[in-house]
């Protein structure tokens, strides 16, 4: 090899080692601006916060949604609301003895009437009193007799479940009680209501409260600025969160 062909090398690893260290301080001095960029964002529009939040929440469901499959939108027989036959489906994880899901019942109601193509899948997830899985169990029953509705809109209107209150709504319903109390037993029924559990679990349903999760660059960015501050993470965030509603 000639010294000038040997120089020429050198000179273009010289070069080549040159912008590759070039590259990284630039992609740092970039990802510095950025970070500083979004830390003054979030300072100076601190209500981006709860919106980040709900965007967030959003790509969440959606990943959840994919992974559990179209299988979620498929009902127990009979235990649907509304059409049947509707294209538009609507999954409604319920509990007898949540207070909410009761007073929702007239707004589902509602949406059924308005739209005649809405179907109603409803997902029993009795984790509320020791009594809702024995309502839940006897909702199922009522869908095996076609009766779903009929019991679903007796038992909330009934109250809390109780061993009184069940068997009112049944009796309302118009429910054949041997076939019922026969059915009860069937491994279909707790394996619904256990799948209706994963569902939830899967879908990070925790009774009423969905949690939410930021992105760990707002988090490591709140965690910085928490602690130049003298708070934790979880102050600064409900600092900034009174601000907002003040």
């Amino acid at each position: 090899m000639t010294e000038s062909k040997a120089r020429s090398i050198l000179f273009a690893l010289a070069g080549l080692i040159l912008l590759i260290v070039g590259a990284i301080g630039g992609w740092l001095f970039e990802s510095n601006r950025t970070e500083e960029a979004v830390k003054r964002t979030i300072l100076e529009n601190p209500e981006i916060l709860p919106q980040a939040m709900q965007e967030l929440q959003r790509r969440e469901a959606e990943k959840q949604l994919t992974s559990v499959g179209g299988k979620l939108f498929e009902p127990f027989p009979g235990s649907v609301l509304g059409n049947p036959q509707g294209t538009v489906t609507l999954v409604e994880f319920t509990d007898f003895a949540c207070t909410f899901c009761r007073s929702s019942v007239a707004d589902v109601d509602a949406l059924i009437k308005e739209f005649p193509q809405l179907k109603v899948v409803v997902r029993h997830l009795p984790i509320l009193s020791p009594q809702s899985a024995d309502a839940a169990k006897w909702g199922l029953a009522a869908a095996e007799q076609g009766r779903f509705a009929q019991f679903h809109h007796a038992m909330f209107a009934a109250g809390r479940p109780s061993a009184e209150t069940i068997a009112a709504a049944a009796q309302t319903a118009g429910l054949d009680l041997d076939r019922a109390r026969k059915f009860l037993a069937d491994a279909l029924v707790n394996a619904e209501l256990s799948g209706n559990l994963d569902y939830a679990r899967s879908l990070r349903i925790h009774g009423a409260v969905t949690k939410i999760r930021l992105e760990n660059l707002f988090l490591d960015i709140l965690a910085e600025l928490a602690e130049s501050d003298g708070y934790t993470t979880n102050q600064l965030i409900a600092k900034l969160y009174d601000e907002i509603v003040e």
